[in-house]
């Protein structure tokens, strides 16, 4: 019995390959905690050249994919009781690492690749939600999907072998993870902190949490100003330090990233 199931429509089914070259991802296949299904939009094609696309009403550049193979398509899916259809489009949502948590409560993703300039605008009646990757453009959807089957598969339970390194990675908390070190200790004269081989496991636990509020700052700080960080429990040093950060980037007249 699998705990997830991804099909997959999409023009370019040997694209999907690559999953089984991924670590984790793979063996989440063997043990059978993922099932991915793919469907070749070609084979829903008419003609006998199996046409799926056409040229655009109105003129422009390009071809644009034809809504009746992408609608055969999904009928042919099973449809489990929890199950949710996303379409990979440019202009859809930023995924969020909140939206892949969200989503491991299901027991099917159905995801549609766009491909060449786009796709019917009727298409869109198929999809429950529409997700980007982010603010620049591919050349069709088979990338997102399988960033999508990735990230989701790696927080089933089951698919790493320490579930706890999911705890303080970057966005699982709005914030991002602190810096990691491995021997050797100096390295082309860079040292590992002091800190983290001095034994002390609670100042450890108070530098990582300090690091991950700086950096977090430093690089994304519209993460901070997220309504989901303001939920997050933190004891009152990071609090503090947090203030104080923010009160140093005020004063000197920080520039906040844009919200991506």
């Amino acid at each position: 019995m699998t705990n997830m199931n991804f099909d997959i429509i999409t023009l370019y089914p040997k694209a999907f390959e690559l999953i089984n070259n991924l670590g984790v991802i793979t063996r989440a296949l063997e043990k059978n905690l993922i099932n991915v299904n793919l469907f070749d939009l070609r084979k829903y094609g008419k003609g006998p050249y199996r046409q799926v696309d056409d040229k655009p009403y109105g003129g422009g550049s390009g071809m644009v994919l034809k809504p009746e193979p992408i609608y055969k398509a999904h009928d042919e899916i099973n449809k489990l009781p929890k199950s949710k259809t996303l379409l990979m489009t440019p202009q859809g949502k930023v995924l969020k690492q909140r939206d892949l948590l969200r989503w491991t409560s299901l027991d099917q993703l159905i995801i549609i690749c766009g491909q060449y300039e786009g796709f019917d605008e009727r298409v869109r009646y198929l999809a429950d939600e529409e997700i980007s990757m982010g603010d620049y453009v591919l050349s069709g959807g088979e990338i997102p999907a399988i960033s999508i089957i990735n990230g989701l598969t790696r927080l089933l339970p089951g698919t790493l072998g320490d579930p706890g390194s999911l705890k303080d990675e970057s966005h699982n908390s709005s914030l991002l993870e602190y810096p990691h070190y491995t021997r050797p200790l100096i390295f082309k004269e860079m040292k590992v902190p002091d800190i983290l081989v001095s034994g002390n496991h609670e100042e450890i636990k108070f530098w990582r949490k300090q690091k991950m509020l700086e950096r977090t700052l430093d690089r994304r700080n519209d993460l901070i100003s997220n309504a989901d960080y303001k939920k997050v429990p933190k004891s009152k040093r990071i609090n503090n330090y947090s203030n104080e950060m923010m009160k140093s980037l005020k004063d000197n007249e920080y520039e906040f990233y844009p919200n991506w």
